[in-house]
């Protein structure tokens, strides 16, 4: 899919977005070339014409996307942010290793993990998630529950390889939530430093591509990709609109907007040249089909309005609060992709293999 997608980008693009995409000492730029890549096919199965890295502003740089839709042109700069994870006090799974054991089934329990130590390179998920598996189905649930009431400490499975070492605990479902194989499985997440973090890189990378290109003259929008272990839209509203507050006047509570968002800001208007911004929680491969754009609109009445797509969502600032409004149509369907792909095994297991003497 990847390579049927770069053959839609123009042929002067192409070698560039190779190159990023086979770089091995940098996640960060394959990370992004995908969501460029992501975004120029989004935009390109919705009906617009893209021009790649046109040459428009004042500063004399060029953005990303320049898009012709039905009714004007817009400009697209994207931009890919994830959560540092050397920087962490406990180092978070990555969020693919994280989808992977939530779709363990486990019908009789929830689990808390810990990371105890992370390896090098992504580990071979279908052999955790079989370990698990097996690990959970051996427990008997009221059991599990009638010895914790007595001190009992719960069951815990220690999974290593690869580098990685986890740590489990199987936590028992409570009778009347039993049974449901698709349920989620992590109960609980390892507490972590860095957990408020997110409105803040939200807004320093909105604020860095705001301001790089100078007057446009077009809606421009910033379209920010986040990789991070828990993406919240509260944390998206606080850096875009500024934290939620609530003022007390005669016992009838008020709410309002601290002037700390991107938009509420008292001390910089030219963030007013942003009409939107684009959002997507963790867009990967694994995630394409299953994460919903949101476009953020700029509450500025004068502002250049931001085109909306018909697969993206919005969110708008209306008297100190938020509305949201669903998308059209499920973004599968400008993508190419049927709307539970991938359909198979991402990492088969290879059987028959002969050993070279």
């Amino acid at each position: 899919m990847i390579n049927e997608w770069c053959s839609h980008l123009p042929v002067q693009a192409q070698p560039g977005f190779r190159s990023r995409l086979l770089d091995r000492n940098s996640d960060t730029n394959v990370f992004s070339a995908l969501w460029e890549l992501y975004l120029h096919e989004m935009l390109l199965g919705s009906g617009c014409a893209v021009e790649i890295e046109p040459g428009v502003g004042t500063r004399g740089k060029k953005p990303d996307f320049l898009v012709a839709y039905e009714g004007g042109q817009c400009v697209i700069e994207a931009i890919w942010t994830a959560q540092r994870l050397g920087e962490t006090e406990s180092n978070p799974l990555p969020p693919g290793l994280t989808d992977a054991i939530d779709g363990v089934s486990s019908p009789n329990f929830f689990v808390s993990y810990k990371l105890d130590r992370a390896g090098p390179t992504m580990p071979p998920q279908k052999r955790l998630k079989a370990g698990l598996t097996r690990w959970l189905a051996s427990l008997d649930p009221d059991q599990v529950m009638g010895e914790y009431e007595r001190q009992v400490p719960l069951p815990r499975h220690v999974w290593q390889e690869a580098g990685w070492c986890l740590t489990f605990e199987a936590i028992p479902r409570s009778p009347g939530k039993r049974g449901d194989p698709a349920s989620r499985t992590i109960g609980i997440h390892p507490a972590s430093a860095w957990l408020g973090d997110e409105p803040e890189r939200v807004l320093n990378a909105v604020k860095r591509k705001g301001r790089k290109y100078g007057d446009l003259a077009l809606p421009f929008i910033v379209a920010v990709g986040q990789a991070a272990l828990f993406p919240k839209p509260e944390a998206t509203e606080t850096a875009l609109y500024g934290s939620s507050v609530e003022y007390a006047q005669a016992s009838t509570p008020n709410f309002g907007r601290m002037p700390d968002g991107y938009w509420t800001a008292t001390y910089d208007h030219m963030h007013g040249r942003v009409s939107g911004v684009l959002t997507v929680a963790n867009p990967a491969p694994w995630t394409w089909t299953k994460n919903t754009p949101v476009l953020w609109r700029n509450p500025d009445p004068s502002s250049l309005s931001a085109p909306i797509l018909p697969t993206w969502a919005t969110a708008q600032l209306v008297d100190a609060h938020v509305e949201y409004r669903l998308p059209d149509h499920p973004v599968h369907t400008v993508l190419g992709l049927t709307e539970h792909w991938p359909t198979v095994d991402a990492f088969p297991e290879v059987t028959g293999a002969v050993q070279a003497d």
